[in-house]
């Protein structure tokens, strides 16, 4: 923990999480002062109001004053302001940016945790510096955001970005002999179901390797297991094709990548001639770029979102 300065302003930012809430308290040049973390309520909605509320209170005495507060989850907000949550159930259909304000008596910022990841990356991170940023998550789920100019873009239906629950492509279905598989948002054959850890681990099984474990595939992978690769192979294309609707869709300058699958170095070196397969002529992938924040992601940019917040208000 870094000392205070009281003249320094400090921004809140909150990863919350299905297992924990972690909040960093940040300077005014995006340096962690502090941070710790609690458990997340998830069963009951006044109870997960109050622990948030206890983070806050316990951040104010830490820091001496009344930091602004920017908060990431899983999850979105509806065009109504409500939350949409599998993670955080007791929050679901509720007005949770609303009910804290009234509770903290201050203004709140709240979005998705994997634009979260966009926004850090987009201020200082891998894609400092850059127009158009789009952050890409694989891991547990695959999701990301866009950024224009270092600020979120923000749609109606704040769903902008959820590129993995667009179609998997019907041809390389067709071409694997694959079935559309249900996909956890409710619909059928989404690309997450494919390109999410979980989906590199059902085309491994599916392939004959009798495993579903990405640890063992990775090692399968490096020591020429012909399965393997073959499920390396098809993996790469069902990943090159839901990126190339990131370049066909936004043309952005760099597209970022995160999350548990981004630190397979054979995932990223292969993605760039992934995406130009997909790609008509005359239009080449834009730079890929593994995270620098990484885990951290999640704090700092709710801390960027809660700054920029405050700024607007």
């Amino acid at each position: 923990m870094s000392a205070i300065n009281n003249n320094t302003h400090i921004t809140y930012g909150l990863d919350i999480g299905g297992t924990k809430i972690e909040i960093g308290l940040f300077d005014s040049e995006l340096k962690v002062i502090d941070s710790w973390r609690i458990p997340t309520p998830t069963q009951d909605y006044h109870e997960f109001l109050n622990a948030i509320a206890s983070l806050i209170d316990e951040a104010d005495k830490r820091s001496g004053q009344q930091g602004t507060i920017g908060i990431g989850m899983p999850g979105i907000l509806d065009k109504n302001a409500r939350v949409k949550s599998a993670n955080v159930s007791c929050a679901t259909g509720k007005s949770l940016v609303a009910d804290l304000e009234k509770l903290l008596g201050r203004s709140v910022a709240v979005a998705n945790d994997c634009r979260l990841f966009a926004l850090s990356e987009s201020c200082g991170g891998a894609g400092d510096n850059k127009a158009i940023v789009y952050g890409a998550i694989i891991g547990t789920g695959a999701g990301g955001g866009l950024c224009l100019n270092s600020h979120l873009y923000q749609s109606s239906n704040n769903i902008a970005g959820e590129y993995g629950h667009l179609p998997a492509s019907g041809y390389l279905l067709q071409k694997y002999n694959l079935p559309a598989r249900q996909c956890g948002c409710g619909l059928i054959g989404c690309s997450e179901a494919y390109i999410a850890g979980p989906g590199l681990g059902w085309l491994y099984n599916h392939f004959g390797s009798g495993s579903n474990s990405t640890t063992k595939f990775v090692s399968d992978l490096r020591d020429k297991d012909p399965i393997a690769t073959k499920t390396f192979n098809c993996y790469m294309e069902f990943l090159g094709s839901a990126f190339s609707t990131l370049v066909l869709s936004y043309d952005p300058d760099v597209i970022v990548v995160g999350g548990g699958l981004s630190k397979i170095d054979e995932i990223i070196a292969a993605l760039p001639q992934a995406i130009n397969k997909h790609l008509f002529e005359g239009v080449d992938s834009p730079l890929i770029a593994r995270a620098i924040f990484g885990d951290s992601s999640g704090v700092r940019g709710a801390a960027i979102l809660g700054s920029q917040h405050a700024n607007n208000v």
